[in-house]
């Protein structure tokens, strides 16, 4: 029984790759063995995995993202591909049934795309976040999550940002704001 559902947010080369378009580096490789052992683990246990994915067009000057940082994710480009031992979990079980890719425009996973609607289909209230920024695409979705009343849980080993201050707000955002429950090796 589905009861449950693993979140994969923006884990793209252009966030991760040292020469990504907009990296957290070596931060963000950090926690690619984290998020790789959830995703087989979700789909060991009969659970689905949603890849919510940053999503630009060339020249989109109508973005607002577009006057904040450089272009990154762009479509039809390999910035947009999972990065490393993500990817290669992906690559075992991108046909799964339990696997869903979803293209984003805006920092939270819910933000008009489908991702609630195939949650309340499953009857999933309980959701689980991963991946990058912590600060920003998480921490939007995770707002947006509370407003649509799931419980959620973050492992800090399976989230990163830009910036350790923000990496750090953002987890007290979680626990102390939205009532999350915060797991990892330091818990």
């Amino acid at each position: 029984m589905m009861d449950k559902a693993l979140l994969i947010i923006d884990y793209s080369y252009d966030f991760i790759a040292d020469d990504g378009k907009l990296t957290c580096g070596k931060p963000g490789q950090s926690i690619a063995q984290a998020i790789a052992r959830k995703f087989e683990a979700y789909i060991a246990e009969g659970q689905p995995v949603f890849i919510t994915m940053d999503l630009h067009d060339f020249n989109d000057m109508s973005h607002p993202e577009s006057k904040l940082f450089p272009p990154h994710n762009l479509r039809g480009t390999a910035g947009r591909e999972l990065y490393g031992a993500v990817k290669e979990v992906y690559d075992k079980f991108r046909n799964h049934p339990l696997v869903f890719w979803i293209d984003k425009r805006r920092y939270s996973s819910f933000a008009g795309t489908p991702l609630h609607q195939y949650l309340t289909e499953r009857q999933i209230k309980m959701i689980e976040l991963t991946g990058v920024c912590t600060d920003i695409c998480v921490l939007h979705t995770a707002v947006d999550g509370y407003n649509l009343g799931y419980t959620m849980m973050v492992d800090k080993d399976a989230v990163q940002s830009f910036s350790e201050a923000g990496h750090q707000f953002a987890l007290s955002h979680f626990e102390h704001s939205l009532g999350m429950t915060i797991t990892g090796q330091s818990c």
